[in-house]
């Protein structure tokens, strides 16, 4: 009788388990609709050459996406780990489809519409843990006005933080002119 009752217990616990999983799964799926699909690849590279500095379309407003490699406060001991994340390739994405990808401390820039707009940007690596580096934000554009986004990667010793913010614009514009022009192309 202990035995049917124990079975019956973890029995529930596993599906009460399974569900909340599915159930997370689910909610990170529709976060990451945001994004592109996951199959779709960069090949990225920094242009020190052109420093383009476009101003917006007055039907349209402008983003910038500037990918900030951070500094490791617990790297002291070698600067191996930050060289393996110095050029890391970020894909950026809106509302589903991917834009393009920075590589390194670089940026890029894409119009949008007016009205609401959600981002996404996504480590793509090899590695399974880092091409699961996802981060979010959504944005309501206004026509002929311009938006800063940073992507900050901090490696440390084990771990790593990744994550997307919006800046003010004087911040956004100090990150553009200290970063070269990351041009990308999909893999084929």
């Amino acid at each position: 009788m202990k035995l049917l009752f124990a079975a019956a217990v973890l029995l529930s616990f596993s599906s009460a388990f399974l569900s909340a999983f599915a159930q997370d799964r689910v909610a990170a799926m529709a976060a990451e609709s945001a994004c592109g699909p996951a199959q779709i690849n960069y090949s990225a590279t920094a242009d020190t050459n052109h420093h383009p500095n476009p101003q917006p379309d007055p039907d349209k407003a402008l983003v910038f996406v500037v990918e900030d490699i951070g500094q490791c406060a617990d790297c002291s001991k070698s600067n191996a780990i930050i060289n393996d994340v110095s050029a890391a390739i970020v894909k950026v994405g809106a509302d589903g489809a991917w834009i393009g990808a920075g590589r390194g401390s670089s940026y890029l820039f894409f119009p949008v519409e007016p009205g609401e707009h959600h981002l996404c940007v996504n480590w793509q690596s090899r590695l399974s843990v880092r091409a699961r580096a996802f981060a979010m934000s959504n944005l309501t554009a206004e026509a002929g006005k311009t938006y800063y986004f940073r992507v900050r990667l901090f490696p440390g010793d084990a771990e790593f933080s990744f994550d997307l913010e919006q800046v003010n614009s004087d911040e956004g514009k100090y990150m553009v002119a200290s970063s070269p022009l990351s041009v990308s192309h999909p893999k084929k």
